[in-house]
């Protein structure tokens, strides 16, 4: 009867440990998915910016060593990603190419100067930011002209504030209820115990002895669940990879690290708080207020 009533109970310890797992397991794996969302958010974004195109049109007089010597010096400034020299005659072909036929036969001379196209790095690329890089190009006597396309600059601008902002609040909710729900498992793991915990405060254990084992066990549950959580979410990434190759969701070795680690973190600080909290109300209650 007692070896009967022991296996009872182990099957129903190993139960509680499975769902605990589980449901540690399943919310991080939420939490790494809305990670790797808002670090790809970031990398898109990025993405778009950098192809954005300031253009510095050079002044009829400039000679190509003179403008190699500016080619130099924008080369250094913080705002350049990279940095290419478009002649007056490869202009003209491309511009030919574009409306089918040769329009410097109908003009009889080529209108189009010399110029530089500029990416520039993704930071740089909001309207003021622009705006004082262009006031600062103008002041050189080589240039005759700085463009961009400022209206779209403007309406990239504002979209990735939106969707940064949405992405954020829904990433924040979500944690917070992650947080939540794994708070909740273990609370529950620990109240099957509380009969326990009671027994060994009377029979003169210290609080810090009696919560060291639940706190212990529950992060190892929490590492467990996150290292289920980390294989679910690499398994997606796989699978994401093989259809969409130019996220680069498994080469981007940063942003995994970051993931990974990050639900780690949360698998062990979450478990290892809400464990502590809760061995510590059923220390402070009274014997009679356990059966409430």
């Amino acid at each position: 009867m007692s070896n009967s009533f022991e296996n009872y109970q182990k099957r129903r310890l190993k139960s509680s440990y499975f769902s605990v797992v589980l449901s540690i397991a399943l919310v991080l794996f939420v939490l790494g998915v809305l990670g790797m969302v808002v670090l790809k958010s970031t990398q898109i974004a990025n993405h778009f910016k950098e192809q954005v195109t300031l253009t510095l049109f050079l002044k009829d007089n400039v000679k190509r060593t003179q403008s190699l010597h500016l080619e130099a010096s924008l080369k250094k400034k913080d705002f350049t990603k990279d940095l290419s020299y478009v002649s007056k005659e490869a202009a003209a072909e491309s511009y030919s190419r574009e409306i089918g036929e040769d329009f410097l036969s109908f003009l009889g001379s080529n209108p189009l100067k010399n110029s530089l196209d500029i990416q520039l790095h993704p930071e740089y690329v909001t309207p003021t930011a622009m705006e004082e890089i262009k006031k600062v190009l103008l002041k050189n006597t080589y240039v005759s002209e700085v463009i961009y396309d400022a209206p779209l600059i403007q309406l990239l601008t504002q979209n990735i504030q939106k969707i940064s902002f949405w992405v954020l609040a829904i990433a924040g909710f979500f944690t917070v209820i992650a947080i939540v729900l794994i708070n909740s498992s273990i609370r529950l793991s620990v109240y099957s115990k509380r009969f326990t915990i009671k027994t060994m405060q009377m029979v003169g254990a210290t609080k810090r002895f009696i919560r060291r084992p639940f706190v212990w066990n529950s992060i190892r549950l929490g590492v467990l669940g996150a290292c289920l959580a980390s294989g679910g979410l690499l398994a997606l990434l796989y699978a994401l990879s093989q259809q969409i190759p130019e996220l680069e969701l498994l080469t981007d070795l940063k942003s995994l690290a970051l993931v990974f680690g990050g639900v780690l973190l949360v698998g062990i600080l979450v478990t290892w708080i809400s464990t502590f909290f809760a061995t510590q109300r059923f220390l402070n209650l009274k014997t009679d207020q356990l059966y409430s």
